[in-house]
Parts: structure tokens; C-alpha cells; sequence
């Protein structure tokens, strides 16, 4: 069975009614990466250029840079924090 999540995205420029809650796979972390379940995340206002395509970034695009949370699993190699 596949792990999945729910995570708010936009999938064009526009204003706040162009994000969408979605749900997304979650796959095991890769050589190097750590996976977390975050309890919070913030959203700052770069996201709001982002989410207005003043910053042209690919989508679609997952909103917040920052979080707290607990690592569930580490891929190889990943030997501290």
C-alpha cells in the first residue's frame, strides 16, 4: 500500500483561489534524504510571489520552505542532522 499525504499546491499563477488541496505519494527518502512528518509549516511572503508567478517556478508547486516535525525514515548515508 502506498503512503500518501495532503499538501496544499498551485497548479497555475493567480490569486488564492488557485491553490488546491492535494494528495500526493510519499515514497522512501533516497541516498542522502530524510523523510518528515511535519506538525507545522510555514508560509512566508515569497510564497505569495510564487503563488503569483512573479517568480516563474515549475508546477506544479508545493507552498512553505520551512517546518517542524518528526524524521520517520533517512536514506543512506545520512549520518546526522
Amino acid at each position: 500500500m502506498t503512503q500518501t499525504s495532503r499538501t496544499i499546491r498551485i497548479h497555475a499563477p493567480g490569486g488564492a483561489e488557485c491553490m488546491q488541496l492535494d494528495t500526493v505519494p510519499v515514497g522512501e527518502p533516497g541516498p542522502g534524504e530524510v523523510r518528515i512528518r511535519h506538525h507545522a509549516i510555514g508560509l512566508n511572503y515569497i510564497d505569495v510571489y510564487y503563488r503569483t508567478g512573479l517568480y516563474p517556478l515549475p508546477m506544479p508547486l508545493g507552498l512553505g520552505m520551512e517546518g517542524a516535525g518528526v524524521i520517520e525514515a533517512v536514506g543512506e548515508g545520512v549520518t546526522h542532522l
